[in-house]
Formats: C-alpha cells, sequence, structure tokens
C-alpha cells in the first residue's frame, strides 16, 4: 500500500520517523479494585511473603525476652515502672509488656496464618491431581541422558516385560506404554512438604486455641496449708479469652512437707513437694512435685516454680492483744537464701498505731562481732536469724487502694529508732540509731515506746506454684512432630525417574535399553549446530517474506499437542498490525 507524504500511519510506526514527532505514550489498563484486591492476594501467598512473614513474627517476638511480660510476672514489671519512670509507660502503650497478647503481633500471626492457607490449598490439588495422573512419557531418545543403558537378553518381550513391573513394583509408580515402561517414584517428597506446611497451621491453630480456652495462675503454699482451685485461693490468675473461671476443676491439695538438698558450697541438688491431692471426684492421692517433674490434677499441670522460708510470727500491740500472727513469706535473694520480706499489723487495738516489719531473714546467720550487720553463709536453715527494722503509723490499707505485700508503703509512717539517752523516743537529728530487732525461733522481743511485742515461733517452708491448665498442647506436640516428619521426608526423599524401551532382538531374545533421571537434574544442553543453523534460517525466512511451509517451529523433541515440524499460522503482529517485510534497522539475529 503506497501512502501519501504527510498523512498519518495508522501503526504510528513510520510517523515518528517521517515526521519526527513523538507519538501517544501508551497507555495502561487501569487495575481497578478487583484487580488490586487480586494482586494483593497473590502476593500475600507467594513463598517469599511467607518466608518475610515467617522471619517478621520471629523479630516481633524478641520484646517478650527482653522485657517483663505482666502474664508471667506482674511483680517484675511493676519493678520495671518504678526503675523507668518514663520509659515504660511508652513500653506499655506499645503493647511490649504483654508481647503475645498485642494488636500488632496478632496482625502478623493472622497474615502469616493467611498466607500458609493461602499458598498450600493450591499445592495439595496440584498433588492430587499429580498423585491421579500416569507417569511421564517414554522420550524418544535416550542419548541425553547422562545415566543409560543397554542390554541383549535372550527372554522374550513378554516376559521381560513382567520382570522389570515385578522389580519396579511397590517402589515406583509405573505404567506400560507403546513406546516403553515409563516409572517415577518421590512423590512423597512433595507429600512431605505439604504435610510439614498443613502442620505448621496446625501449630498456629493449636497456639491460638490455647490462648483463647487455657488458663494460668500461681499460688504461694505454706508447709501445712492447703489450695483450692478457685479465682480467689491464686495469688495471680490470667484466663483465656474465652475461658470462664466458673468452670475450674474444683480439686484440692494440702502441702505436707517440702524438702530440699544442698552441697556444702549452697549448691542446689533436689526439691521436693509432698501434696496430698483430692481429686473433683471426690478421690483422694499423695503426689511429689518436684522440678521438671509437675503434677496433674483436674486436668491442669501443677508446677514448682520456687521455694523459701515464712517465717510464723506472733505481734502484740501495745495493749496486748494478739494484732498479728501467721506466716509470712520471704522471698530469697541469693545462693544462699538471704531472704526479703514485709510484715504489716493493721489490726492493732483502739488507739495503737499500725506496725510495719520489714528486713531479712538469714538460713545460716553468721552475725559482725560488733553486732553492726549479720549474713547467711548457706541456704539449710541451721542457724536461723530474723533481723528486722520497725515502723510505726499508718499502712494505708483502709484506703482500698490494693499494695503488693512484699513492699511497705511508708509514705505515712515513721521510723522508730533507739531511745534518746533521757529516756525519750530517739530520732536521726538526735543521732540515734534505727530500732534493728534480731530474732531467732522461740525469741520474745519487747518494742520500744511501748508498741508491742513480736514472737519467732516456728519456720516453716513455701512452695511457689504455677498451675497451668492448655488443652492444646497434645495437639501442639502431635503437629509438631509431623511437621518434622514432613520437613524430613521433603528433605531426604530422592525423586527419581526411569525408562525402560523393548525390542525383539535378532536372535529372538530382548533388545533392553533403559534410562534414569533424578527430578531436578534433567539435562539442558543447548541446541546442536544443525538446529541452530535451521533457527537462523527460519527467522531469515519470517522477515524475508518466507511463507507458511518455510515457517516452522522448531524443538528438540515432539511432544502431543505441541507445534513441532507443522507449520506455524499465527500470525506475528505488534500493538499497530502486522511486522513489516523486512527487519528493522539495528536488527542482528537474537
Amino acid at each position: 500500500m503506497v501512502r501519501k507524504a504527510g498523512t498519518a500511519d495508522p501503526t504510528n510506526l513510520s510517523t515518528k520517523a517521517e515526521l519526527g514527532q513523538d507519538g501517544p505514550a501508551p497507555s495502561q489498563p487501569s487495575l481497578g479494585l478487583r484487580g488490586w484486591l487480586r494482586w494483593t492476594w497473590r502476593q500475600l501467598t507467594s513463598m517469599r511473603v511467607a518466608l518475610m512473614l515467617l522471619l517478621l513474627l520471629a523479630v516481633a517476638a524478641l520484646p517478650g525476652s527482653f522485657f517483663p511480660q505482666t502474664p508471667q510476672d506482674p511483680a517484675r514489671v511493676a519493678e520495671y515502672h518504678e526503675e523507668h519512670a518514663v520509659l515504660a509507660p511508652w513500653l506499655d502503650r506499645l503493647g511490649f509488656f504483654d508481647v503475645y497478647g498485642s494488636p500488632w503481633f496478632a496482625a502478623v500471626y493472622l497474615l502469616l496464618f493467611t498466607s500458609l492457607i493461602g499458598c498450600i490449598v493450591p499445592r495439595v490439588a496440584v498433588h492430587w491431581r499429580a498423585l491421579r495422573s500416569q507417569p511421564p512419557r517414554v522420550p524418544r531418545s535416550f542419548a541425553r541422558f547422562p545415566v543409560r543403558g543397554e542390554r541383549a537378553v535372550t527372554e522374550a518381550p513378554d516376559a521381560v516385560e513382567t520382570a522389570v513391573l515385578r522389580s519396579l513394583r511397590g517402589r515406583y509408580r509405573t505404567a506400560v506404554t507403546p513406546d516403553g515402561i515409563t516409572a517415577e517414584r518421590g512423590y512423597l517428597r512433595e507429600t512431605g512438604n505439604i504435610v510439614f506446611h498443613l502442620s505448621l497451621v496446625g501449630v498456629l491453630l493449636a497456639m491460638a486455641a490455647g490462648q483463647l480456652f487455657s488458663y494460668r495462675g500461681q499460688a504461694l503454699v505454706v508447709e501445712g496449708e492447703a489450695f483450692a482451685n478457685s479465682v480467689v485461693d491464686y495469688d495471680s490468675f490470667d484466663p483465656g479469652t474465652l475461658f470462664d473461671p466458673g468452670e475450674l476443676e474444683p480439686f484440692t491439695f494440702t502441702l505436707e512437707e517440702f524438702t530440699s538438698e544442698f552441697t556444702l558450697d549452697a549448691q542446689a541438688r533436689d526439691f521436693a513437694a509432698r501434696v496430698n491431692v483430692t481429686e473433683p471426684d471426690g478421690s483422694p492421692r499423695e503426689d511429689t512435685i518436684k522440678v521438671n517433674h509437675p503434677m496433674k490434677a483436674g486436668g491442669a499441670n501443677v508446677y514448682l516454680s520456687g521455694n523459701g522460708y515464712a517465717p510464723r510470727l506472733t505481734v502484740r500491740d501495745g495493749a496486748g492483744e494478739v494484732a498479728f500472727s501467721g506466716p509470712v513469706p520471704f522471698l530469697p535473694d541469693d545462693a544462699v537464701y538471704t531472704s526479703r520480706g514485709v510484715i504489716k499489723v493493721p489490726d492493732v487495738s483502739p488507739g495503737q498505731e499500725q506496725l510495719g516489719l520489714t528486713g531479712a531473714f538469714l538460713p545460716t546467720a553468721v552475725v559482725e562481732p560488733d553486732g553492726s550487720g549479720a549474713y547467711s553463709v548457706h541456704p539449710q536453715p541451721t542457724a536461723p536469724l530474723l533481723v528486722l527494722t520497725l515502723w510505726a503509723g499508718d499502712l494505708g490499707l483502709d484506703d482500698g487502694v490494693p499494695q503488693n505485700v512484699y513492699v511497705l508503703d511508708s509514705d505515712d509512717m515513721r521510723q522508730v529508732y533507739e531511745d534518746a539517752p533521757d529516756g525519750t523516743p530517739g530520732s536521726a537529728e538526735g543521732g540515734q540509731r534505727p530500732v534493728t530487732i534480731f530474732l531467732e525461733p522461740g525469741a520474745t522481743v519487747e518494742l520500744p515506746e511501748g508498741l508491742g511485742s513480736v514472737t519467732f515461733d516456728d519456720l516453716p517452708r513455701f512452695a511457689a506454684l504455677d498451675l497451668r491448665y492448655d488443652p492444646s498442647l497434645p495437639y501442639l506436640l502431635t503437629f509438631s512432630v509431623t511437621a518434622m516428619l514432613g520437613l524430613f521426608g521433603s528433605l531426604f526423599v530422592p525423586r527419581r525417574r526411569l525408562w525402560v524401551r523393548l525390542a525383539p532382538g535378532s536372535d529372538g531374545g530382548t533388545a533392553l535399553s533403559a534410562a534414569a533421571l533424578a527430578r531436578g537434574d534433567d539435562p539442558r544442553p543447548g541446541p546442536r549446530p544443525a538446529a541452530r543453523a535451521r533457527g537462523r534460517r527460519h527467522r531469515g525466512a519470517q522477515w524475508s517474506g518466507g511463507g507458511a511451509a518455510d515457517s516452522r517451529v522448531a524443538c528438540r523433541e515432539p511432544r502431543p499437542g505441541s507445534r513441532c515440524g507443522r507449520p506455524d499460522r499465527r500470525r506475528r503482529t505488534t500493538r499497530g498490525g502486522p511486522l513489516p517485510s523486512a527487519p528493522p534497522p539495528g536488527h542482528h539475529g537474537r
């Protein structure tokens, strides 16, 4: 077709060359809402994003190791707030004190869960179709396979075919085709991969169920005292989102005895808590709780998480009335069980000041010769001693504000000092020292200023117990085991393909040829010189206007449904129309 000068070319190819004008920029089609949603889903369900989310989940869990967590140790969180008054509120707003219950951790968790589901469901369908399909067809030539062989046997082809199929049975999926025998194994590799990913989904579901339907609580039980599985008996209780505290199993137990073993250099050897348990059905039994050997009761596991001493004290006020009597747990601070504790005495007679005693318990005490101090040298109670200081005033318990039982609020209290030389109450300004009380078991000390007396009755032990109920643990274990098995299968199961071709021999026997291939090691040699020459002639025929009989699709091996060896009737066009009959300027073959 002849085009007049100055007219526009519909293809917009020659117009820019002749008139020197820039054509309109090609416009990209708009994705729209549906297109953006499809693109987002494809990105989310890609393996790359799944790996990124898995790494992000691991990174998001790191703050749970660096900062104390409220569900596990609320006392340590409160202490962190006191030590970092400026930083702690910001960390609390960001959820760093409850990492695993924070919205941003849940968001990463749910995205990873969705990504795994989106990745694995299509692969299950593809693998299922592969399992139901026949092994790959027998190649036309075995020459390109590095593992191949030929042999002539005297048996007839039918007998050889039967023998080959018998040897492959149970190890390979086989099929007999007109071209020969095809066999394949290693489907368990992809099955293991799918099982691994499905198990990861199961682990995520089990962890989510554990957060919803479990509970955890801590309780401190003194020798001779009982514990009932009710919220009021817990020192701290953290139920799951969907767990109803009214559904707690009604079991009880009594701590009969707590024993410990230490070496001479204060190294712990064994801890044991002997308890009498009453099950929900009323049946009694005896059990022993040890470190890493929890007791099971009412579906919950009872772990031994700590221990210490709880001196039993009796405090009388200035009127001679018993204002306090009972054991007071002292929490260990070091390896020799130097323990700290607080005794609060709010129930005094009318007109009397409330009392508070703070100090330390030393299991094996050594007192300085000048009486200025004391320290412990061993965790066993061979020479127990209480060293206390005295406070008087208002404990602040009547305000209705909860307090830490191990901390004394001294804002409205005064520290009691030794008497002045004239017999009046002493003070820091007068140069007197604070009153220090030394108590051994069975001893009674009168308090100064007529405030009363304190008696050290005896020394029971206490056990700190951690009670956990999590119905997801069996499922979590099962999915973890199947994930490991699936991972081993996906890594170590070999994938193999085998082809055998049988042909009648000239002497009545069988000519047998075979080739084997490991999946993933498919040789991909470059085209032979003759094929490269045919490819060049093929491209030259297209550009020189060759007919359809000259433009054939080149391939190394014909396959069913391919265009190998047949004329290529597809019309080669561009966006603007058919290709020109001559190569464009600057064309150099490939």
